[in-house]
């Protein structure tokens, strides 16, 4: 298991699994300079540890940008209702 990786219950999909640390504002605009200006580092290096498959259904739904701009909270992610969709299926999933 990598540094951040852990087991526990994925908060996305409640299913007992292996988690990874999900960034709330995606690394890869921690250099622009709004994110910069606007958000400590603190609250740039923000995540949530989540499931493999809703870690990877986020990302193939959404880019980094509308992630940081509107889904950028526990709450925003487990409200979107095509995300909700999805980590619905999820659910009834196997883990594997």
């Amino acid at each position: 298991m990598t540094k951040r990786e852990k087991h526990g219950t994925c908060p996305l999909c409640q299913r007992e699994c292996p988690l990874t640390f999900h960034h709330l504002i995606p690394r890869k605009l921690h250099r622009r300079t709004h994110f910069r200006k606007h958000y400590s580092k603190e609250q740039l290096h923000q995540g949530i540890n989540i499931c493999r498959q809703c870690h990877n259904g986020i990302h193939r739904r959404y880019d980094e940008m509308q992630l940081a701009k509107i889904l950028s909270t526990l709450e925003a992610l487990q409200s979107d209702e095509t995300l909700s969709r999805y980590f619905a299926w999820v659910a009834r999933q196997k883990i594997s």
